[in-house]
């Protein structure tokens, strides 16, 4: 680090580094459960910045979303203010993989969650580069400043994105960047690895923005947005967000697209090597999926706007690291975009990232006491994975500073514990992307339900308010009554009744039956069965989904739930963080490696690490039973 002369620039509580949307969420997060925070950033106005894909949620994305908003985080609240359009994927398939798309407004998106930092209490917002991490006695105790200042604290959360050493990549032209043309982060990085710290490189990329007005959108598909939106945040469910909506559209590639991308694979730095660290396998490059998927002459590519007071477009699905002139050849290949004037080229980036699995589930180093990283940093990829774990970090920061019990959400609690489970137990080569398939519990885990299953703690936490957990609690109640009422609610098998099933395409009765075993029927739904429910009064549609789901799922429910309580018993079986696995007799080589390096906090957990077997579970159980047995005796 440059000679600088240090100075005391003041004292907080937490530092936060880095304002994206781990930053934003830890920072609010710290704020609102009353202590004094600092965030500290490159640049105001890269807060919250939407430098990739100008959308919020998606498959098990959206659950992330809904979670944080259940726990009294923002990004729910401030996507709601700023959509421009809304979706519900997956409608053709059952309610566990529901999840909400929406398109945002990058500069409101923005300008909106930057009022809500300016206006928060306890949180002070400002510019500066953070060059060093003070740490005594393997204790965090404060930040410095590329200026030189030194803000004394008692926890540091470090949600840095991808701005840790960035390196900006055009072909054959790389050069040291952060996203979006912003200045990396280049002394903190060394600083960390003076330190010790064990840094990898990891790489994602984004597309063109294409000029509006150079598309010709009568060859492809409109994409409108739903007719019924639905809100991101639960507090808003009843509220008005009807608004114009602009569309996205979808078109394809084309085959001489596909040629002009294999001529010049030799210049992409992903396959000249020039690129150390691995992209995400869930949002392939367009070099990487001519390569992968060869034997396909075309692919899906969506084009999204940006804003309502911008001509720029978002050219989904071909993100590339190809040389400008490339792309400029390639991109007039897609199908409605021969004529398309680039606005800014494509570009893949890679940084720095830390190991996650030296981390405990609550985002604190294991050996570096209130020291939380939150974010890409982390190896993970999206603003909703992000805003998660800055989130979890945040309200940890502050229990450690309070002495109170760490908060964790396990896998059968929630998407955000299944995310910061995979990312602390599994050694993660890749930017790790939440999907709804990495959920065991995910019928239970719904994003429909995530205020019923989250909002009391974040309401003991202090994070919800006094009207949010009323009205969940009320919403709680208000379903189990409509759902008694309608097993109370009798019909029989008369003319009448018979005459109206037949023209809903259903049986007869035979015998008396009630609402709730009918709404149990494939064909009915909640909606249908109104016609023999003349008394029903009229319900929220978050409460009519809420009782449709929990009859028509109940059998899949409560098997779940059995399961739950299953892996319960495991991840309540405690493991002593200082416990040496070599002295445990009958483990395998690996797993002892494993288990040492990792040092896992329940049998649950090193049960999903990868190279421990169920054997070393059972080994590893039977020890345990016997330090048992051996404490009772003494």
């Amino acid at each position: 680090m440059e000679n600088i002369n240090r100075y005391f620039a003041g004292e907080v509580d937490v530092v936060v580094i880095g304002a994206g949307h781990a930053g934003v969420e830890a920072a609010l997060a710290s704020a609102r459960m009353g202590v004094e925070t600092l965030m500290l950033t490159m640049s105001l106005d890269s807060i919250v910045a939407l430098s990739c894909n100008p959308n919020i949620g998606g498959t098990g994305k959206g659950h992330l979303v809904r979670e944080i908003d259940a726990l009294g985080g923002e990004m729910a609240i401030n996507i709601d203010k700023s959509f421009i359009q809304s979706r519900m994927l997956n409608t053709s398939k059952g309610p566990a993989v529901h999840s909400l798309r929406v398109q945002a407004d990058k500069k409101k998106y923005h300008m909106e969650m930057k009022k809500v930092i300016e206006d928060q209490p306890n949180l002070r917002l400002m510019q500066g580069e953070v060059v060093d991490i003070v740490i005594e006695d393997h204790k965090v105790s404060g930040v410095v400043t590329r200026t030189g200042g030194l803000y004394k604290c008692k926890a540091v959360i470090l949600a840095s994105g991808t701005y840790l050493k960035g390196m900006v990549y055009l072909g054959e032209f790389g050069y040291s960047s952060g996203p979006d043309g912003m200045f990396p982060s280049n002394l903190l990085s060394d600083s960390l690895k003076d330190k010790g710290f064990n840094l990898r490189r990891m790489k994602t990329g984004t597309p063109a923005r294409v000029h509006k007005d150079s598309i010709d959108y009568s060859v492809m598909v409109v994409q409108p947005g739903d007719e019924e939106v639905v809100p991101f945040s639960f507090m808003n469910e009843d509220k008005d967000l009807d608004r114009e909506q602009v569309p996205c559209y979808l078109t394809y590639t084309t085959e001489k697209m596909h040629e002009i991308i294999r001529k010049n694979l030799h210049r992409s730095p992903m396959y000249a090597g020039e690129i150390e660290g691995k992209g995400p396998r869930y949002c392939p490059s367009i070099e990487d999926k001519v390569v992968r998927f060869s034997d396909r002459d075309r692919h899906q590519v969506f084009i999204e706007p940006e804003g309502l007071s911008t001509k720029e477009m978002y050219v989904q699905g071909v993100s590339s690291s190809l040389p400008e002139e490339v792309q400029m050849e390639m991109y007039k290949e897609v199908i409605g975009l021969e004529n398309v004037k680039i606005m800014r080229p494509a570009y893949a980036i890679e940084y720095d990232a830390v190991d996650a699995t030296a981390l405990k589930r609550t985002l604190e180093h294991k050996d570096i006491g209130n020291l939380f990283f939150a974010g890409q940093i982390n190896g993970s990829s999206g603003y909703e994975e992000a805003a998660a774990q800055g989130l979890v970090a945040g309200i940890n920061a502050v229990q450690n500073i309070k002495g109170k019990e760490p908060f964790i959400l396990d896998r059968s609690e929630a998407y955000i514990g299944v995310l910061i489970d995979d990312l602390v137990t599994k050694e993660t080569e890749e930017p790790y992307r939440m999907m709804t398939s990495r959920a065991e519990y995910r019928l239970t885990l719904r994003q429909d339900n995530a205020d019923l299953r989250l909002t009391k703690k974040g309401y003991e936490l202090g994070l919800v308010t006094e009207e949010r957990y009323q009205r969940t609690l009320n919403k709680e109640k208000a379903v189990k009554e409509e759902i008694e009422r309608l097993k109370n609610v009798k019909l029989n098998p008369t003319a009448e009744v018979n005459s109206k099933l037949e023209e809903l395409g259903t049986s007869h009765l035979k015998t008396q039956i009630s609402l709730y075993e009918l709404i149990r029927r494939p064909e009915f739904d909640y909606e249908i069965t109104s016609i023999f429910d003349p008394d029903r009064e009229t319900l929220s549609r978050e409460i009519k989904v809420q009782v449709e789901i929990q009859i028509k799922y109940e059998g899949y429910i409560n098997k779940q739930m059995i399961q739950v309580e299953q892996f319960k018993k495991l991840e309540n079986k405690k493991l002593d963080q200082n416990l040496d696995y070599s002295l445990v007799k009958g483990l395998s080589n690996e797993a002892v490696q494993k288990l040492n390096s990792i040092k896992p906090d329940s049998v649950g957990q090193a049960s999903r690490i990868s190279g421990v077997s169920p054997s070393d579970i059972n080994v590893i159980l039977i020890y345990l039973e016997q330090m048992r047995r051996k404490d009772l005796s003494q």
